[in-house]
């Protein structure tokens, strides 16, 4: 009978623990509790930079499908990645003028766009959903997308995940790759957990098909013929969904009005610059500026075209996520590419790091300076990357053994924009082009180097020279500088 009562009174207090676990996990949002990220398994596989990975596309009609890869029209085939089979995948070409570039150019080395859960919502490789594949055009170095996550990812930055891929089609070789995690619903679970905010992909810029606004369009590379907006520079106007059609209409989560309120009501808030704690992940967008205005990259945020990059919204706060840098490092603003605009790139104030606009015009990044312990925060953390990535040697290790580990592939590469001279070339001045851009940034935290373009104006004297590189052995608009190479195409 005494053994009976204490297993009641077990039994009892077990049902009222597993009640409060369940009223806890259900409210988890509302009580505090941390959304955790979650280890996908996607991210040791394809994602592991210390190898070149395999992927062979399978598809029975091939030259068909490249015939119309400017319609963006989703195809099925089979992908084998690293030896690992998946059937019924769907692939598209993706772009915005790199797209239209690659036929310009009278080539078919396309970017594409794999979504593995296109045909069955359950399937993915390892829990990834969607990937894209990089034909890393506008960019000699081969390096400029993947250096430029590899920055943001070490300054806690969440940052899509990226390897070299070397990709066949029906068993022969295409040609080097960059694969990058598509930044969808597989991305927001691994960096915020089941339980994660709205993602949006403002764009104001559109160019036919699905490429203008549209939870699935894809706008990187280049200039279009669209105007910028004020809601994709997320500058507040009023409470009307439609001022903000370039945010809600390139949606990637499902919103709804009480999202898109409570949107609206954080960017009224960062325009006023009141409660920035409150509407803005202020450690995250530090860091990511931090990177991204090192990187001069003016396809961008900070650029007149005002768009590549994913906003974030958790709770009312935003954040920044990267995208698209094959036009970093001023290939975006080459021009010439001779040593005035060299020496005007690597010495690009930080403090005043808007092309075709002023900071004021970037509520996302206006905060910053509209306060001098933010300003003082972001200069802090511009001294850590500084003094850690560069001035330590880490760059200089990576770019070397990134170098090696790409350069016969390179090599070999029957479809790239660039020969392997070019190739050389290009690293070697993207080495540079950094280590001279630390150099400046160094001297523009210590005071000896103007950190606002009047500054620089006012007195050029002190500025890094950079008059020995050219922006364009990089990699610019102009395709890539070189020609395509002489191998046969499967």
């Amino acid at each position: 009978m005494s053994t009976s009562k204490h297993i009641d009174k077990i039994c009892c207090i077990i049902l009222i623990f597993t009640i409060l676990i369940t009223v806890v996990f259900c409210n988890a949002e509302s009580l505090g509790v941390n959304k955790l990220p979650i280890t996908m398994g996607y991210e040791q596989k394809l994602f592991d930079k210390t190898k070149v990975h395999t992927i062979d596309i399978v598809m029975d009609d091939w030259d068909s499908f490249i015939d119309g890869c400017e319609d963006e029209e989703y195809v099925s085939c089979a992908v084998v990645i690293d030896n690992e089979a998946y059937k019924n995948v769907a692939i598209r070409a993706k772009g915005n003028t790199s797209l239209s570039s690659v036929a310009a150019y009278g080539d078919d080395r396309y970017s594409f766009k794999i979504e593995f859960d296109h045909y069955d919502s359950g399937k993915s490789y390892h829990g990834l959903d969607k990937l894209s594949l990089n034909n890393i055009i506008q960019d000699n170095t081969y390096m400029k997308d993947y250096l430029c996550y590899q920055m943001m990812g070490y300054m806690g930055v969440d940052a899509p995940l990226c390897s070299y891929v070397w990709i066949t089609v029906n068993g022969e070789a295409w040609g080097l790759y960059l694969a990058v995690e598509g930044v969808e619903d597989s991305f927001l679970e691994r960096n915020y957990g089941t339980l994660y905010g709205e993602l949006y992909k403002p764009d104001s810029q559109s160019m036919g098909g699905d490429r203008g606004n549209g939870a699935d369009g894809d706008f990187e590379g280049g200039s279009g013929s669209g105007m910028e907006s004020d809601d994709v520079s997320l500058i507040y106007s009023d409470d009307d969904y439609s001022s903000y059609s370039n945010i809600f209409d390139n949606a990637k989560t499902d919103i709804t009005d009480e999202d898109k309120d409570r949107l609206i009501a954080s960017l009224k808030s960062l325009n006023e610059n009141s409660d920035i704690e409150d509407v803005v992940n202020v450690d995250e967008v530090i860091r990511y500026f931090v990177v991204h205005n090192f990187v001069c990259n003016f396809d961008s945020y900070t650029g007149s075209m005002i768009h590549n990059y994913y906003l974030y919204e958790e709770d009312g706060q935003l954040s920044m996520i990267p995208w698209d840098y094959n036009l970093a490092f001023g290939g975006f603003s080459a021009g010439g590419g001779g040593s005035d605009s060299a020496t005007q790139m690597v010495n690009y104030p930080i403090d005043t790091p808007v092309s075709g606009g002023t900071v004021d015009s970037r509520p996302m990044l206006a905060w910053i300076f509209a306060d001098e312990n933010y300003t003082e925060l972001y200069h802090a953390y511009f001294d850590t990357f500084i003094s850690e990535y560069f001035e330590s040697g880490y760059f200089e290790n990576l770019i070397t053994e990134t170098e090696n580990l790409i350069a016969s592939y390179v090599e070999q590469d029957p479809t790239k924009f660039c020969t392997y001279e070019e190739f050389e070339t290009g690293v070697d001045t993207l080495k540079s082009f950094c280590l001279l851009r630390a150099e400046s940034i160094r001297g523009q935290l210590n005071g000896t180097i103007p950190s606002t373009s009047d500054g620089q104006q006012e007195d050029d004297s002190t500025l890094v020279d950079a008059s020995s590189i050219s922006l364009t052995d990089m990699g610019s608009m102009g395709h890539g500088g070189g020609t395509p190479g002489d191998g046969e195409r499967p």
